[in-house]
């Protein structure tokens, strides 16, 4: 089994940690987030690094120590780069337009659907088909992105709906008379 829980990570210049008694604090160029280390997790400090041990010798221990290291990760990411999540529409006459702090979103339906993004998440439109999301919180920025698509999920026949714009949508042959 890999043991990648416990390789130390680097910390990314214009990052700094602050560790106060199990919750870690992160300051970069686009904000402050703050993580709570699970009981089970031990931080090691560096002078530019950071690792974790498990502190106790069970499976699930050293299976938290693993998730506390990968959110460490995003969240040195994030406050350092941030992250964006990009979305296509397909379909003659769906589009997307920029309202304030909220899309709107022509998909078809008999009514538009407006959906309002939470505080911490960005939107930007290239052009009437394309959203790009961008958030420091990387599961914020997954999570609205995902609402998003769910409004219309691309169909298999015709490509129609709302896809990640990394995702590739297996079609389907229509049926033969």
């Amino acid at each position: 089994m890999a043991r990648t829980s416990l390789k130390a990570l680097e910390i990314p210049e214009g990052v700094t940690l602050e560790n106060n008694q199990g919750v870690i604090t992160f300051s970069g160029k686009l904000g402050n987030m703050s993580l709570e280390i699970h009981q089970d997790v031990d931080i090691n400090e560096g002078e530019s690094t950071i690792s974790f041990s498990p502190n106790k010798d069970t499976k699930e221990s050293l299976a938290i120590t693993g998730t506390m290291r990968a959110l460490t990760a995003n969240y040195m990411q994030g406050v350092a780069t941030g992250f964006e999540k990009k979305l296509e529409i397909n379909g003659v006459g769906y589009r997307a337009a920029l309202e304030g702090n909220s899309i709107n979103l022509s998909l078809g339906f008999s009514h538009p659907i407006v959906h309002d993004l939470p505080e911490g998440v960005t939107a930007d439109l290239p052009s009437n088909t394309e959203i790009v999301l961008k958030s420091m919180d990387k599961q914020l920025v997954g999570q609205v992105a995902a609402e998003i698509r769910d409004y219309r999920p691309p169909e298999p026949y015709k490509g129609k709906g709302v896809k990640y714009a990394d995702e590739r949508i297996i079609r389907k042959e229509s049926k033969k008379a």
